[in-house]
């Protein structure tokens, strides 16, 4: 008997979950057979991610040591760098005129009442941090002693320890040709856990919609669906007409080609809600189903899990305006311009874990005098616009890909 492949049990499982989280609804969130099926989902949905966040640090160390190494050799990583980080500005740019634009043309949060949101503003407190404190803090986050980088999990700092390390392994060339041979051996071993890990991904992703769908607060989320309705349409239009259509025009890639190749990373995404943990599929999804070289894939899509988050960008912009509406304020064209660059920032400094734009919110709110406190109004439905702004994360990470090598393929 020949089994589905990954993918097809990754769909089914989602489907199922979906449907066996709206039954529990039905049931009742009170009785004793949702509470069962919730625990025990939450237990399997714990235990999928856990495992992903175990061969993260190791999986971000490894790819980004190798891959610049490797680039290094090849006397491309200037292009690389280059192109890299260019599509990575132009496509959180795009997502954030989008955002702008979609709120401005809907003006959503326009005749709600806050005082409805009291108790729970009453409830938040927020850290008060300003854009200068913020980049500071961000700033010295970057450069850490690297072991408690590694023990701690903190992801942007391995990075760039990583990358200190893959130039400094390439500038060493034949005296350190051991070590890169043990890294990559290391990679590879990893990658054989990721496999393994992903055995579980259908179960994993089912646990974790059946909760999300169980315990979301439809009731708070019916008043806040205009400004939900805006954030799920233009993070739609952002990931299904402009990202596919820059793919296109710059690779010839059709876009039913693109999703059959990444929809299992992109499945696993919206369920996770953290590109983080997405992280050892998407580099899978790249590699063998997109055919992108791995040397340009253990690169860019780790760094993009990292500082490329076009769904949040998006969201915070938005979100911004939001609120804006909401305490009866209209922002000035120059205003809008400080919500956009100080949104990039943010998106960048957010790390790659569930509801963790709402970290960096605080900063885009103060950055145009909107009350920090207002961002308990978008608590109730953050959990939900989470799931799709990470899926459009990890799709422009995925795109970036194919773009970059496609630009080193031209120039080569």
């Amino acid at each position: 008997m020949k089994f589905p492949s990954l993918n097809t049990q990754i769909l089914l499982g989602a489907v199922l979950g979906i449907a066996i989280g709206i039954g529990l609804t039905s049931i009742g969130k009170e009785s004793t057979t949702t509470q069962t099926s919730l625990y025990i989902a939450n237990l399997v949905g714990t235990l999928f991610i856990d495992l992903l966040k175990m061969v993260l640090i190791p999986l971000v160390f490894a790819s980004i040591s190798v891959g610049v190494a490797n680039l290094q050799a090849h006397k491309q990583i200037h292009r690389v760098w280059i192109s890299t980080l260019g599509f990575f500005v132009f496509s959180m740019s795009v997502a954030i005129v989008i955002g702008l634009l979609g709120n401005q043309l809907f003006h959503a949060g326009k005749g709600l009442q806050l005082d409805m949101f009291q108790n729970a503003m009453s409830n938040f407190s927020a850290k008060q941090q300003t854009p200068a404190d913020f980049f500071t803090h961000f700033l010295h986050g970057l450069f850490m002693n690297p072991f408690a980088a590694l023990a701690q999990g903190d992801v942007l700092a391995v990075l760039i320890f990583a990358l200190f390390l893959g130039v400094a392994l390439v500038i060493g060339g034949e005296r350190y040709k051991n070590i890169l041979t043990l890294l990559q051996e290391f990679l590879e071993i990893v990658m054989q856990m990721v496999r393994w890990i992903m055995t579980l991904a259908p179960f994993g992703i089912m646990a974790l919609l059946i909760k999300l769908v169980v315990t979301q607060d439809l009731a708070l989320l019916g008043t806040l669906g205009k400004f939900a309705a805006v954030v799920v349409g233009t993070t739609l239009f952002h990931g299904v007409v402009v990202l596919p259509l820059i793919l296109f025009l710059v690779t010839g890639m059709t876009p039913w080609h693109f999703w059959r190749g990444a929809r299992e990373a992109l499945v696993t995404a919206f369920a996770t809600s953290s590109s983080s943990a997405t992280l050892p599929i998407t580099l899978r999804c790249v590699e063998h189903n997109l055919h992108v070289r791995k040397e340009i894939a253990q690169f860019v899509v780790p760094l993009g899990a990292t500082i490329n988050m076009d769904g949040t960008a998006l969201y915070e912009a938005s979100a911004a305006l939001f609120v804006a509406n909401l305490v009866g304020i209209d922002l000035n064209l120059t205003q809008q311009l400080i919500v956009f660059f100080t949104a990039m920032f943010a998106a960048i400094g957010a790390p790659g874990i569930p509801s963790a734009g709402m970290v960096t919110m605080v900063m885009v709110l103060q950055s145009v005098g909107l009350p920090a406190e207002a961002i308990a109004i978008l608590l109730p439905i953050d959990r939900l616009l989470d799931t799709l702004r990470t899926a459009a994360n990890v799709e422009g990470d995925m795109i970036g890909s194919l773009v970059v090598q496609k630009f080193i393929h031209e120039k080569s």
